[in-house]
């Protein structure tokens, strides 16, 4: 089941003996586990009826008997494993689930590691209840996934809003909802959020970002993207190189996956870049500007200010310096 079905599924109360919830991303697995915390028992069935246990303060025996507990006054009795990873001796577990009651609802909260789904435990969650795997999301799904989220809410983004959110915040979804959250908080419904919006809500400059820098390189615009990369070293803690060299590293990857094309529609382009359709022209417009040599070059000169951003031969320079020279180097042979 997606995340969207579970959610779904619990909203309508239609709730599974177990949860597992598993994987790399603890976004998804808080969402889920928390709409069951919240939205199964009412306040006072609570008090009777909910145990949440953190996995480092309990063993396996402690959550089976929890778990084959009768809920007081009928309904259900639902129990919660948080940090269940650090849990011991969890595949064991197996041996208790045939044994708790259908009145119980269980919760496992398995960040950052998976069960082994040849093993015997894996197959019996799965055949008796929910066994879901939350998936780390690549940087190009974080604009769509603000996009969804924000729609479910009422809202909608321009694709450079939500790109410039995603240059600043990067993949952690919890910072990533919060900082929507306040957007959402501060804007009417059904606000189509611009860069303006972004720029006065959440402090990301609209003319000084990662986005805009790598317009300006595609482009071969020196004077602006000089202007980026002084901000960017006057304010070396919000921008530090090695995030923004990763950034532009891959904003010349796309380009030579554009040299090599061979479906040229603008869809196609968008699949083969991960990027909005409504960006390809901009990469087109770079790639002009970008022979397959001249990429490989930037490409090489990404790979030695990784290096200085992390202290390898740089001596007493300064984080603006160091932008300069890198800039220096990008846009010129």
């Amino acid at each position: 089941m997606t995340y969207e079905q579970i959610l779904a599924d619990i909203r309508q109360k239609k709730y599974a003996p177990i949860y597992f919830l598993m994987g790399e991303e603890p976004y998804f697995i808080d969402m889920i586990s928390d709409t069951l915390e919240d939205e199964v028992l009412d306040e006072t069935e609570k008090a009777f009826n909910q145990i949440v246990v953190y996995g480092r303060d309990v063993d396996i025996d402690t959550v089976a008997t929890h778990a084959k507990s009768f809920s007081m006054m009928g309904g259900y009795m639902v129990v919660i494993v948080k940090e269940a990873q650090d849990l011991k001796n969890i595949e064991d577990f197996d041996k208790y689930l045939d044994s708790i009651p259908p009145t119980t609802i269980l919760v496992f909260d398995y960040k950052y590691k998976k069960l082994d789904k040849r093993r015997a435990l894996a197959k019996k969650i799965d055949k008796m209840g929910v066994l879901f795997e939350s998936k780390k999301l690549y940087e190009n799904n974080i604009p769509g996934w603000i996009q969804s989220y924000l729609s479910d809410k009422g809202y909608g983004i321009t694709p450079k809003a939500a790109q410039m959110l995603t240059d600043y915040l990067g993949t952690d979804l919890h910072k990533v909802r919060n900082e929507l959250e306040k957007l959402i908080i501060a804007l009417p419904k059904a606000k189509k959020i611009d860069d303006g919006d972004v720029e006065r809500n959440i402090g990301i400059s609209k003319d000084f970002n990662p986005f805009e820098l790598q317009n300006a390189l595609g482009s071969r615009d020196v004077l602006k993207a000089n202007r980026i990369v002084n901000y960017f070293g006057d304010n070396a803690k919000e921008y530090p190189l090695l995030v923004t060299a990763i950034t532009l590293y891959g904003f010349y990857t796309k380009l030579l996956k554009l040299h090599y094309a061979t479906d040229t529609s603008q869809n196609a382009l968008a699949s083969v870049l991960g990027v909005n359709p409504f960006f390809v022209r901009d990469y087109q417009a770079a790639a002009r500007n970008h022979s397959i040599a001249e990429c490989v070059r930037c490409i090489g000169v990404l790979r030695e200010f990784d290096l200085k951003s992390k202290g390898y031969q740089v001596g007493d320079v300064s984080p603006k310096d160091l932008y300069r020279e890198m800039i220096f180097k990008l846009l010129h042979n």
